[in-house]
């Protein structure tokens, strides 16, 4: 059997990629606040096992809940391989130094960093544990590899997220695990509109992304998830640790 763990899959990136792994006949466990009832209904029509867990990341006590409900489900003798997607995320607080807000920093940190820390932890210990194979993919950001006007928890989460990856690669590299980071680009989701209502002061750029939105180059979540499902279709053409970013793959 084969199982994904998606987190943030009740919307945007995270709801699509759940979808076309449904589609591929992929048990799924979505990990999220609130359920994605189309993605039930949609793994019922498959014949597809779905299960959500109800969790806030942004809450080590519920991570901790959450993970022991996941690996009871998931880890078990029948079980050959497992996805984890780890593309929960938070952009705000969206400000300069100077103006960040101490809980809104440490929530970002929690989600951003510490929460798919904390899932790859547990599940590659029970995977190693039962010599099953996982494919592991952190969702990152093109701004983890330059300054940002107003992005420094977002940037900073995310290069500390590409930096994970690569060590978890070096760490794992006995094993047959694929280990990836995949940065999706600009993308039409909710995280968009929260830029785009950002303040100028607070985010320099926020007119770009703004031209962006009234110029329809955003990308679908479908579309960007249709890329990601085809780089795991090829697992020995991937370079474990590595970023993979949509344009590359797209014009590449």
């Amino acid at each position: 059997m084969q199982y994904a763990i998606v987190t943030g899959a009740s919307r945007g990136l995270g709801e699509a990629i759940a979808k076309q792994l449904i589609l591929k006949n992929v048990n799924v466990i979505s990990v999220s606040r609130s359920e994605n009832e189309e993605l039930k209904s949609l793994a019922e029509e498959h014949g597809v096992h779905y299960s959500h867990v109800s969790c806030d990341l942004s809450k080590t006590e519920e991570i901790e809940k959450g993970l022991n409900h996941i690996t009871e489900e998931v880890f078990h003798d029948k079980t050959h391989y497992v996805y984890l997607v780890n593309n929960a995320g938070v952009i705000e607080p969206i400000d300069t130094v100077g103006q960040l807000e101490t809980e809104a920093v440490e929530k970002h940190m929690q989600v951003n960093v510490t929460a798919p820390i904390l899932m790859v932890n547990r599940c590659i210990r029970e995977a190693n544990a039962r010599d099953i194979s996982m494919g592991i993919i952190n969702i990152t950001s093109g701004a983890a590899e330059k300054a940002v006007h107003g992005w420094s928890t977002y940037s900073s989460s995310k290069a500390a997220i590409n930096r994970f990856t690569e060590t978890l690669a070096l760490e794992q590299k006995d094993k047959k695990h694929l280990i990836l980071a995949y940065s999706p680009g600009v993308i039409d989701t909710d995280m968009q509109n929260e830029i785009r209502s950002s303040s100028k002061d607070a985010f320099a750029d926020v007119d770009k992304f703004k031209q962006l939105k009234e110029e329809g180059s955003l990308r679908s979540p479908d579309e960007v998830a249709g890329v990601l499902m085809d780089l795991l279709l090829e697992p020995r053409k991937v370079e474990n640790g590595k970023v993979y970013k949509l344009y590359d793959l797209v014009n590449g």
